[in-house]
């Protein structure tokens, strides 16, 4: 009896304790959720405003009920007109012109086919109506539903082909048992024009968002970001004298640009809808962007490889760390981060790159050059001062890695000049100060490190000049 008295008891305690954990997750997820919508806000204060244009829109749209004459006109059909901003209106104008072109398109060319099926199906007689409409309904939704696996079509007009078919089958099925059929489309058309006009009127003229500038300015944030990556690798990596402190947290900036594909393509798809506006002219490239894009991401892999050393137990011995390889290793980095800085400049702000980019990747690719040269070379050398090979495969490996990168840092900056290079594309020419720095050749760029010295030769005197002093003396 005391041993089921005890496990009854036990029973309760963790009945009692379930219970505590349950309301203290339930109260901490209460409290942390104010904490998340502050931190959404924050984090891109043009969410906030979006929704209050959302809000906007269907407030306007809402007032086709409120209106007695309006609601006279329209009936119950207004509701389209609600429907229409809730699932047109998107956060960039780009998206809202798309989805809201696609929808009218779709609904003036399905109205007049279903329109036209059911004035045929009449024609038939009262025993082919019905089967008429179902073999049309069938072939036309089977057929454009073939269509939206296109990648074009699926890209630009999914939402309008997917329109399209609802459209259809609601006009040319439902004329079966409603006679009144063109005053049915009549209705549901103008009410969707009035939403989706509101919904690109709220969308475009109250604090645009502009999907070309979101994707000009994130191309050009992804190749600064490389650049920061590659100007502090060199010193975290080889750990540089005087170098104490670790900055690998600064260094994962670069991760975010593993994954922006998805959204640089919608961003891209989303500009070729969005009219001239800022700096853009009508008919950008936007698809020059893509390629940019495709650049940079194939350099961040690079990076991340590069990344993986920095974490790596495997670290380069302190004699192979202080000898040439390093010097030339720690060039390429450096000079490669400044010259995507630069290109990053450029490209944000518009400016046909300067020398000065040219310049730093001249200098990154003579390193990778005299490195290429010193690695051929040096086998010998590396018996004669017993270090083995295998020593300096990491140092290996992050040459190669390294001057994949310079490589590709030259492919981005052909993309930009040949992007600013276009004729409907408004580049402002380089600053003066900056177009005229002066760059080093390669061999100079190679002996930065080298004392010089500076030897003064006076001219000689003549001959008069030696006579006339002779005589002045005596």
């Amino acid at each position: 009896m005391a041993s089921e008295a005890a496990r009854d008891q036990n029973n309760r305690n963790e009945g009692e304790n379930g219970d505590r954990g349950f309301c203290g997750k339930l109260m901490n997820k209460v409290v942390e959720f104010p904490r998340k919508l502050k931190k959404l806000g924050q984090d891109d204060p043009r969410r906030i405003v979006h929704s209050l244009k959302v809000g906007l829109a269907v407030l306007l749209v809402s007032l086709l009920y409120y209106f007695q004459p309006l609601y006279d006109e329209l009936g119950a059909t207004a509701m389209w007109a609600v429907l229409t901003v809730v699932v047109v209106f998107e956060f960039s104008v780009g998206a809202t012109l798309g989805r809201g072109l696609n929808r009218i398109l779709a609904t003036f060319l399905a109205g007049a086919l279903g329109f036209g099926v059911h004035h045929l199906a009449n024609l038939s007689g009262q025993t082919a109506h019905p089967i008429l409409i179902g073999v049309f309904v069938f072939l036309l939704a089977a057929s454009v539903t073939f269509l939206r696996f296109f990648p074009r079509l699926k890209a630009r007009y999914d939402y309008g082909l997917l329109i399209f078919i609802l459209t259809f089958c609601l006009i040319s099925v439902s004329g079966y048992r409603d006679e009144e059929i063109l005053e049915m489309a009549h209705k549901r058309v103008s009410t969707i024009l009035i939403g989706a006009f509101t919904a690109v009127f709220v969308c475009v003229f109250i604090c645009p968002v502009w999907a070309g500038d979101d994707l000009h300015n994130s191309v050009a944030n992804n190749i600064e970001k490389l650049g920061s990556f590659l100007e502090g690798f060199g010193d975290e990596y080889f750990k540089v004298a005087g170098n104490t402190e670790s900055n690998k947290a600064l260094l994962q900036g670069y991760s975010s640009v593993l994954n922006s594909k998805q959204s640089e393509e919608s961003q891209a798809n989303f500009a070729r809808w969005e009219p001239r506006h800022g700096k853009f002219r009508y008919r950008h490239p936007w698809k020059h962007y893509l390629k940019i894009g495709t650049l940079t991401r194939q350099c961040a892999y690079r990076i991340d490889t590069l990344n993986g050393y920095l974490n790596s137990d495997i670290q380069t011995p302190l004699n192979i760390q202080s000898n040439k390889v390093q010097e030339l290793c720690m060039k390429m980095s450096s000079e490669s981060g400044k010259a995507l800085k630069e290109l990053a400049w450029a490209l944000k702000t518009m400016t046909k790159p300067c020398s000065a980019a040219s310049c730093h990747i001249t200098k990154s690719r003579a390193a990778a050059n005299n490195l290429k040269s010193l690695l051929k070379t040096s086998a010998a050398l590396l018996g004669s001062e017993g270090i083995h090979l295998l020593d300096i495969v990491p140092a290996v490996t992050v040459a190669s890695l390294l001057s994949d990168v310079v490589s590709y840092a030259e492919q981005i900056e052909k993309s930009i000049q040949e992007l600013s290079s276009f004729s409907h594309v408004q580049f402002k020419s380089a600053e003066p100060k900056k177009a005229l720095q002066p760059c080093n050749s390669s061999a100079s760029s190679t002996n930065d490190n080298v004392p010089h010295h500076v030897i003064t030769i006076h001219k000689l005197p003549s001959q008069k000049e030696i006579g006339s002093k002779q005589g002045a003396a005596n």
